[in-house]
């Protein structure tokens, strides 16, 4: 495992040589010990990325998608690999893992494909004396800011367009989840991609570290994916320097049944998106709402149907709460 921060193509130290644990939270054991970035390692990883950029860009959109179509099949042949170190920091079932390494490694592949589709436009002016042209060009280096339920695909689904553009950056991993992140880091370096285009600076000292990033110069976009307190706090932060942001923020999530549901498959439907990845997504289910008409009808025909099933699958234990205590007019 991979567990010190990846700058300029380099694996370091922290500058300060803290670490700190991350948790097998199976067992509450120590799984390793990461290397804890400070505000300096997080400049360092933006001035690597700076440097890198102007190059980068100037490669040829067909270059850089053939690099990471290279790590998709790199991550794709490391997938097991991949899935039992998720399992490990991550705490989700194996095949679970697995699944979110194919869907991870998927964003390269898309992404490897989009590359080359990056098209401007030209176009005759309205007053007709003159033709209009629109070049589409990388914003620049970007901060990408990650959660801990999918550490995977949250890191390549910013990575992948981010690299195709031609942009370089630099990602900010949960601290939960570090290894992951570490990982990719290495799938990218081994798949060719140069160095200073990726870094990645796992820390405790999160808000610290973005905010000296979002104060610098160099710096052109952010990309987070989190909770809407923060996200609001990082919106001001950019607003002070007018930073592009793109915000993937707390879900919202309502579970809706009408009266001309199959309520057997609503209720398999309900238990998929209220426990996919044991809860722990921005697409869960955060409310059901039940149609008056088959309110009282559903309420009393699931927890029968639930209870035969039950006898037969004890993984339908939690279904019966859900549809009698979520049930609303």
């Amino acid at each position: 495992m991979k567990s010190d921060l990846f700058i300029n193509g380099e694996w370091r130290s922290a500058s300060d040589g803290r670490k700190f644990a991350v948790y097998d939270p199976a067992t509450e054991q120590a799984l390793a010990y990461v290397a804890d970035g400070t505000p300096d390692d997080a400049l360092a990883a933006v001035a690597a990325a700076d440097s890198a950029q102007r190059a980068w860009a100037a490669r040829s959109p067909r270059e850089r998608g053939e690099i990471l179509r290279r790590a998709f099949e790199v991550m794709i042949e490391r997938r097991d690999e991949l899935a039992r170190l998720i399992v490990r920091e991550n705490g989700k079932s194996l095949r679970d893992a697995v699944g979110e390494v194919s869907y991870a490694a998927e964003f390269f592949r898309w992404y490897a494909e989009e590359a080359v589709r990056a098209l401007g436009e030209v176009c005759r002016a309205p007053g007709g004396s003159n033709h209009i042209l629109v070049q589409l060009r990388p914003i620049g280096v970007s901060v990408l800011v990650t959660p801990w339920n999918f550490p995977a695909a949250m890191a390549t689904r910013k990575i992948g367009p981010a690299l195709a553009a031609g942009c370089s950056v630099v990602l900010k991993p949960a601290s939960e989840t570090p290894l992951t992140a570490l990982a990719i880091a290495d799938v990218l370096a081994c798949a060719g991609v140069p160095a200073g285009v990726v870094n990645v600076v796992p820390s405790t000292r999160s808000s610290v570290m973005v905010r000296a990033m979002l104060r610098d110069q160099r710096v052109r976009k952010l990309s987070f994916t989190g909770s809407t307190e923060v996200g609001r706090l990082l919106l001001a932060q950019a607003a002070e320097r007018v930073i592009s942001c793109s915000m993937e923020l707390g879900g919202n999530a309502p579970f809706i049944v009408l009266n001309d549901a199959d309520v057997d498959a609503a209720v398999q439907g309900a238990i998929v998106a209220k426990m996919r990845n044991g809860g722990q997504a921005c697409t869960a289910a955060n409310r059901f709402y039940v149609q008056r008409d088959i309110a009282s009808a559903s309420r009393s025909g699931c927890i029968s149907t639930l209870s035969r099933r039950r006898a037969l699958n004890p993984e339908f234990q939690f279904a019966t709460m859900s549809c009698s205590a979520s049930t609303v007019g």
